[in-house]
């Protein structure tokens, strides 16, 4: 068995899938689910498979001009509890993470609950469900694989 990687509080990862290729997320081991920061949801249906399609700001805080389109089957809707207390019905999609920027960091398949975190710091949280048995999480330690100084030439 390999060595499991360390990240820190805060990494860059990508959502390939969804056209997401650097965003910038919250290691949160006290949230179960993962969840995308995601807005106008457009349910469908292709071939009796239900769809969401939704808008995802991956800077929401700055660069509010890019906007990322992207679509997933939905595999669940749950009701899910904020920190806050809140609790609300969300769409879950499933969709490949991809840890770090590089090429060949690694890359499996998560869970994400879309939901507006525009109120959020981070457009990304991802939750132990999809870390469990991959990943140890060092508290003080902050884009252990990699800082970015330029994530908008990703979307160029």
């Amino acid at each position: 068995m390999s060595e499991p990687l360390i990240l820190g509080w805060r990494e860059w990862v990508a959502l390939p899938d969804l056209g997401l290729m650097a965003i910038r997320c919250k290691v949160d081991t006290g949230a179960a689910t993962s969840s995308l920061h995601a807005t106008d949801i457009v349910r469908s249906e292709r071939d009796g498979v239900p769809w969401a399609r939704f808008s995802v700001r991956p800077f929401h805080q700055r660069y509010r001009h890019l906007v990322v389109v992207g679509e997933a089957p939905i595999t669940d809707e749950r009701e899910v509890t904020s920190s806050s207390g809140h609790a609300d019905t969300r769409v879950v999609v499933q969709t490949q993470l991809r840890l770090g920027l590089r090429a060949d960091a690694p890359v499996w398949a998560i869970e994400l609950t879309l939901t507006d975190r525009a109120s959020m710091k981070f457009p990304m949280l991802l939750g132990r469900e999809a870390m469990a048995g991959r990943v140890l999480v060092d508290a003080g330690a902050s884009y252990r694989l990699g800082q970015l100084t330029r994530p908008t030439d990703f979307y160029q």
